[in-house]
């Protein structure tokens, strides 16, 4: 689902400025307040000015979603009567519904503009030199460095060295964050990983071009229907018996293929980030 909730953003918002607001000190005598009293009063309304600017500014950015246009000047309304005890134009189960079919509605349009997105570069990058298809206008790749030593084999499970990221190069997983190279079980990834890892040689540094539908397409925790784009280096093609035979003895996952696994697998609730769901590529 979008990110949602303006409104809980709001009122956190307020909540954390009053709770961080300065207390008053006790021990002062009368003749003291009476003389700072003008200074006071002076700094507290252009401290609150500023905070009640700041908020604005707040509630303003995360105005902001994608396939969503909300009427300001109606938010600064609602906020004034709102403060003045007029009632609402909605309760709040009306709201909520409403809210719900307006974020329903942005997640599919912003589903069928990634959609395009990725048709259009899918389509544009064939024609790019040393691009090779793997499957037609859905996935690609391109050698960056080559490789000498043996296949990662088709149900392999290689160590790699990876960084993934939208079609505006934003990252959103590598495996720098995860320590280094992590030995991937490439049937558990998304098809355009299994399929575009498969037959790189040891030590081959490879770009894969990923189209929705061999990616999360409308699933997963990304926004619907990204292009992904992977930098691949596979630094051991195959595990040694040693490492297979811990692997099976342990019969769990480190730490880092689990992080990879949350990245590859498409099985979790969407969230939508602004920086990620741009759709140009850079």
């Amino acid at each position: 689902m979008l990110k949602k909730n303006m409104k809980m953003l709001a009122i956190a918002a307020l909540a954390v400025l009053m709770a961080c607001g300065p207390s008053r000190p006790k021990d002062l005598n009368n003749e003291q307040q009476s003389q700072g009293s003008s200074e006071v009063a002076s700094a507290t309304d252009a401290d609150t000015r500023k905070i009640s600017e700041a908020l604005g500014h707040f509630i303003g950015r995360n105005l902001k979603a994608p396939g969503v246009q909300f009427d300001l000047e109606s938010i600064v309304k609602g906020m004034r009567e709102g403060a003045a005890g007029v009632p609402a134009p909605m309760n709040d189960e009306e709201y909520e519904a409403a809210m719900a079919q307006l974020q329903e509605k942005a997640y599919n349009t912003l589903a069928d503009t990634n959609m395009e997105a990725a048709n259009t570069f899918m389509r544009d990058n064939a024609n790019v030199q040393g691009v090779v298809e793997i499957v037609p206008g859905k996935l690609q790749y391109l050698i960056l460095e080559e490789g000498q030593g043996p296949s990662v084999p088709e149900h392999g499970s290689p160590s790699i060295n990876y960084t993934g990221k939208y079609l505006n190069g934003t990252v959103f997983g590598t495996s720098e964050n995860a320590g280094g190279p992590i030995t991937v079980p490439i049937d558990q990834a998304i098809p355009g990983f299994s399929k575009g890892v498969a037959g790189m040689k040891e030590g081959e540094k490879r770009r894969l071009f990923v189209h929705p539908e061999y990616g999360y397409g409308r699933t997963g925790q990304l926004p619907p229907n990204s292009l992904l784009v992977f930098d691949i280096e596979v630094v051991k093609a195959v595990p040694s018996e040693k490492e297979n035979a811990h692997s099976q003895s342990t019969g769990s996952q480190s730490d880092e293929e689990r992080d990879f696994d949350d990245d590859l697998e498409g099985d979790h609730d969407h969230e939508l980030d602004e920086s990620e769901s741009s759709h140009h590529s850079s």
